[in-house]
């Protein structure tokens, strides 16, 4: 809202401008209605808030797979949704150094940007259990039923620590306003630590028919069928397995707005709003929102 509101008034002074009569228009010094010179260097100083999405849904299915290389659980387990999506928030502060390039009201430029997360971090643990009937590579004997009441317990977290830039952006000069737009490749420092454990016990159940005589009736004997049905207990296991993992670098990418505002030499201020998507780090992946407002000066 900020960065549309300051591109209107923008756009408001300069049609106020141009629509004023001609003698209006010359009492006005020239360089208060010119824009700014925004090119050169620039370096400058900034807070913020930031919202994180982390999808720790899958995020123990690497641990299972290990864990069940051999088995034929392996595939049914992979497939579970252990874990819950979260939301995380945090304050942060940060820092910025960029170069632009200045053709007419035309702004191009390149930026590194830096910001440290006041713990931005989340976690998820969860239990389930089901029966797994006959799963694919078993083989049980006619007539049987092989079922694994198998049991997948686990946890998982995620702490963003900080966060760097490389972009590239372009702007229009309005007066003493510069709005802009950039993307570019994100570099995120981050935690990270999981742990699971799969146990099952297995059971085989299946029906067994007997006959019994019961007399003979014009030389035939004569037979009842009795059917019995077996739940046998066939064995158990337990698996578990714990990774950690501190200060990891995982890449993504980044686009945004924002807005410049000359406040007077070469001193200006800035708000901006970034949006960050980071490959899946640990079968976890996440993906950043921030606003920001800093302070900067041109050299």
């Amino acid at each position: 809202r900020f960065v549309l509101a300051a591109m209107m008034f923008g756009a408001a002074s300069c049609s106020q401008a141009a629509d004023m009569p001609d003698f209006l228009r010359g009492s006005i010094p020239a360089g208060q209605m010119a824009s700014r010179n925004w090119d050169g260097w620039y370096a400058g100083g900034q807070v913020g808030y930031t919202s994180a999405d982390m999808d720790f849904s899958h995020s123990v299915k690497a641990l299972t797979n290990f864990m069940e290389r051999n088995s034929v659980l392996a595939d049914p387990i992979a497939q579970w949704s252990l874990l819950s999506k979260n939301h995380a928030q945090a304050t942060g502060f940060g820092a910025f150094v960029g170069r632009n390039w200045q053709y007419d009201d035309l702004v191009f430029g390149i930026e590194a940007n830096y910001n440290y997360m006041n713990s931005l971090a989340s976690s998820s643990t969860n239990s389930m259990a089901l029966a797994i009937v006959n799963p694919s590579g078993e083989t049980p004997p006619a007539g049987h039923t092989y079922t694994y009441n198998t049991t997948l317990s686990g946890n998982a977290s995620l702490q963003v620590k900080d966060v760097v830039t490389f972009r590239g952006r372009t702007g229009w000069a309005v007066g003493d306003f510069l709005p802009y737009m950039f993307g570019g490749l994100a570099v995120g420092r981050v935690d990270t630590a999981r742990a699971a454990t799969v146990s099952w016990n297995k059971y085989d159940d299946y029906d067994t028919t007997t006959q019994t005589l019961v007399g003979i009736v014009n030389g035939a004997p004569i037979f009842t069928s009795t059917t019995t049905h077996t739940h046998a207990f066939v064995g158990s296991g337990s698996n578990s397995d714990a990774e950690h993992r501190a200060n990891s670098f995982v890449v993504g990418w980044t686009a945004g707005l924002g807005t410049e505002y000359n406040l007077w030499g070469n001193l200006f201020m800035r708000a901006e709003w970034e949006y960050i998507r980071f490959v899946s780090v640990k079968d976890t992946s996440f993906s950043t929102n921030s606003a920001r407002a800093g302070i900067g000066y041109r050299f």
